[in-house]
């Protein structure tokens, strides 16, 4: 994680999505609806905060809208490596145009809207319309992945028993957030004040209203949580022109996905408590003994189309009463998928994980959880509910629990009907259906074989020698991708880092943009230039590089980069059915929104692997981290693009600055 706030800048592994207008508190009363009265017992629960998980939410300060002339200034800035002297004079002229005319009316016209919706954000309504009125597939285009690392006890990482143990700590999760003990999310920038027991005994007492200004009193920034009531018995329904998302909290129930197959069985009981453990491991065990076969017709490819195709054949589902089956699906906790590959590689698993075989993934899910034959699992998320730091956090904490607290033990038994308890969800299926079920799968197949996936592991060093160096890691990072792609390519082109906002109320994600005039300089003296140049003029660059991006990362964690307030003032020009301002018809606007290399990172000790598709035809997803010691990079690409030369020139990229941070000369 990167920048001012730590963790703000990483965890959304795609392009941003958007929660939007929330109309009810991001955290339920005690209990679910529809769930008894019993109190529950403490092995309910992860933890018990004494902090209520939403007692900073309503004081969070709101997302500020940037000045004009400052969006203005910092857009041009990044245009210009990406235009010849020629194309950015005009690009300068409509920028300047746009400042005194149409801009200023549009700006002043976000800032009255925004006055009179103080309860959220002035991105988070057009952001979440964006994601919903989508219509490719979320499949690829959209869901990203995050692996867990295996179980340090190997054991614990058979498939049953891991998967009984995701299970059982997902619902734990959910318990401890809906009662509001789930300890809230906070950055600390001085834990020693702010961190501690003392700190968090005066801080539950302070009114809600005034309880992020305490926080910050000692350095503390509490996050948003708005996008966590999400997490849970969420679906994304397909409709014509614009999705929804259904939530149902009473729902008791998680859907099992197995050959293409869908079961369903309670794991909250009646008084809201999980389920005993032992009874969940017995009831995924049956669902692995059925030996049905799979399928002719699995409905789970349907998710990946097109969504007004898919919005047309789920309404001929209804149609034909597939109404409570439906039901099932979309009002599940989350979606469990039990496949039956071994993973070869890291590649094998990213595959996996990000799209699987079509047959046995809900993509539309708000969550997913994979746990292949081998124990190796991930986390495939639906994006348009929220971002990716709610999700990292859920698996943070799964993590946790899973490895530290498990419920279930290999060699676990239990005196239990599963044939009573389990049920598999049938469907009846007309022709045009089957032939629905058929094309989608075709398109399926069509889409997941134009992805590549390549991985790179840099073992010369990693956060803990370029601190000792004096530059930002993930500037670092980022040079060597902007290098790589002018070693292999000869040029310079849009790049987007995610960066969360989630320090504001219902932040959403800002654009960090990692090409400037100071990564082009040095890329092409490492590239074009080299011999040209002494150790010390390439360091100096490179510290040019880090400072220029440091700025740029804290004030996109800061609400302050451009692109989300030309994004949110295009959306009200669009809403007036007026002719575009000559800033949007630009050639060079469409370009620097092209995201050739489309970047995220995060770091944390739950997550193994973390990956996206590219989020154009000839782009590259790049997903990377950089741990103590080393630098791993997970790159996607389709044909356009070579992602083995990509990552070869990646690691002579960062070979060649470590050799010059180090005092050597390059190879």
């Amino acid at each position: 994680m990167v920048g001012l706030l730590g963790a703000l800048c990483a965890a959304s592994a795609r392009k941003p999505a958007g929660l939007g207008h929330l109309t009810r508190s991001a955290a339920p009363g005690l209990r679910a609806r529809g769930y008894g009265t019993r109190p529950a017992p403490t092995s309910e629960y992860l933890h018990r905060s004494v902090v209520p998980s939403m007692h900073y939410q309503k004081s969070l300060p709101r997302l500020p809208i940037p000045k004009l002339e400052d969006t203005m200034r910092k857009y041009l800035a990044a245009q210009r490596p990406l235009l010849d002297d020629e194309q950015f004079r005009t690009t300068e002229k409509l920028a300047q145009d746009f400042q005194s005319g149409a801009g200023r009316q549009l700006h002043d016209e976000l800032v009255a809207v925004d006055k009179n919706n103080k309860h959220t954000s002035y991105i988070s309504a057009p952001w979440f319309d964006m994601y919903l009125s989508a219509r490719d597939p979320v499949l690829l285009n959209f869901n990203p992945f995050m692996s867990f690392n295996r179980d340090p006890k190997p054991e614990y990482n058979d498939q049953l028993v891991r998967a009984s143990n995701a299970v059982c700590s997902a619902v734990r999760f959910m318990k401890t957030l809906r009662a509001g003990l789930l300890a809230p999310e906070v950055f600390h920038l001085d834990p020693a004040k702010s961190d501690t027991d003392a700190f968090k005994r005066l801080i539950r007492w302070v009114p809600s209203s005034l309880a992020w200004y305490g926080a910050y009193m000692v350095n503390a920034y509490p996050l948003d949580m708005s996008q966590y009531f999400r997490l849970f018995n969420a679906t994304r329904i397909p409709r014509r022109g614009r999705d929804e998302l259904f939530t149902d909290e009473a729902a008791r129930h998680l859907l099992v996905m197995r050959k293409g197959h869908m079961y369903a069985f309670d794991v909250v009981d009646r008084d809201g408590n999980l389920v005993d453990p032992a009874e969940i491991h017995a009831h995924l065990g049956y669902i692995l003994a059925d030996a049905a076969p799979p399928p002719d017709f699995p409905l789970g490819f349907l998710t990946g189309e097109n969504r007004d195709v898919w919005a047309g054949l789920r309404d001929e589902l209804l149609a034909a009463g597939n109404g409570e089956a439906l039901r099932a699906v979309d009002g599940a906790l989350f979606c469990l998928c039990l496949d039956d590959d071994v993973m070869r590689d890291h590649i094998h698993a990213s595959h996996t994980m990000l799209h699987g075989d079509g047959r046995n993934r809900w993509y539309d899910k708000s969550f997913s959880v994979v746990v292949t034959k081998d124990g190796e699992a991930g986390v495939n998320f639906e994006h348009s509910w929220g971002d990716g730091v709610a999700v990292l956090r859920m698996q943070n904490e799964l993590y946790k629990d899973m490895t530290e607290q498990p419920r279930v033990h290999p060699g676990a038994a239990a005196a239990v009907d599963s044939s009573a308890a389990v049920r598999r969800l049938s469907f009846a299926l007309s022709p045009g259906l089957e032939e629905g079920v058929r094309r989608a799968r075709e398109n399926f197949e069509s889409a997941v074989s134009k992805l590549t996936i390549g991985a790179l592991e840099f073992r010369r060093g990693g956060k803990e020698h370029l601190k000792k160096s004096g530059v930002s890691p993930d500037a670092v990072a980022q040079l060597a991708f902007q290098m790589g792609f002018l070693r292999q390519y000869g040029q310079t082109v849009a790049t987007y880092e995610s960066c969360s906002t989630a320090a504001f109320k219902h932040g959403r994600t800002e654009t960090i943009r990692p090409a400037s005039v100071h990564t082009k300089r040095c890329s092409h003296a490492f590239v074009r230039e080299a011999g040209q140049h002494g150790a010390e003029q390439l360091r100096g660059m490179i510290a040019e590089c880090s400072k220029y991006h440091g700025q740029l990362t804290r004030e996109a964690a800061m609400g302050q980069g451009f692109d989300r307030h030309l994004f949110a003032m295009r959306y009200l020009a669009n809403g007036k059915g007026q002719a575009l301002p000559g800033l949007y018809t630009d050639p060079a606007y469409a370009a620097i929104n092209h995201n050739v290399l489309s970047t995220s990172t995060l770091s944390s000790p739950a997550v193994a692997l973390g990956g996206f598709a590219p989020v154009v035809p000839d782009g590259l997803g790049v997903g990377y981290a950089i741990h103590d010691d080393w630098i791993g990079v997970n790159v996607a690409t389709y044909p356009a693009r070579n992602v083995h030369d990509f990552l070869q020139c990646v690691d002579k990229s960062l070979a060649d600055i470590f050799d010059v941070l180090e005092g050597k000369p390059l190879r």
